[in-house]
C-alpha cells in the first residue's frame, strides 16, 4: 500500500472529505456508491460495480427484483429449468435470445 501523504480529519457525524486528486485519479464523481472494507486495522474504500448475483460478472446485467443478473447466468437458469435458448442477433442484449419450453 502507497501512502499518499494526505490527512483528512473526521467530523462529529464522521464525515471527511476524499481529496479531488483522488477522486479525479480513481475516476470517482458525485453520486458515485463507493464500497467500505476492513482489513485489520485499516478502512478500505472502493468504487462500487454492480455485479451479478451468481457469477460475480460486471457486464449486462439486468435488474430483477432489485438484484443484479448478467444474461449469461439467464441463459444458464433457463437451460437448467429445461428451456431452449434460441439465439437471434437483435439491435439490443435483451433482444438477442428467445426462450422456449422444451418439455
Amino acid at each position: 500500500m502507497i501512502s499518499t501523504g494526505i490527512i483528512r480529519k473526521v467530523d462529529k457525524l464522521g464525515r471527511f472529505v476524499l481529496p479531488s486528486e483522488l477522486r479525479e485519479k480513481f475516476h470517482i464523481v458525485e453520486n458515485d456508491a463507493l464500497e467500505i472494507f476492513t482489513s485489520g486495522d485499516m478502512i478500505v474504500l472502493k468504487k462500487y460495480e454492480a455485479r451479478d448475483i451468481f457469477t460475480g460478472q460486471s457486464e449486462n446485467l439486468i435488474d430483477y427484483k432489485d438484484k443484479k443478473v448478467s444474461i449469461d447466468s439467464i441463459r444458464e437458469l433457463a437451460k437448467l429449468a429445461g428451456f431452449k435458448i434460441i439465439e437471434e442477433n437483435g439491435p439490443k442484449e435483451e433482444d438477442r435470445f428467445k426462450i422456449e419450453t422444451i418439455f
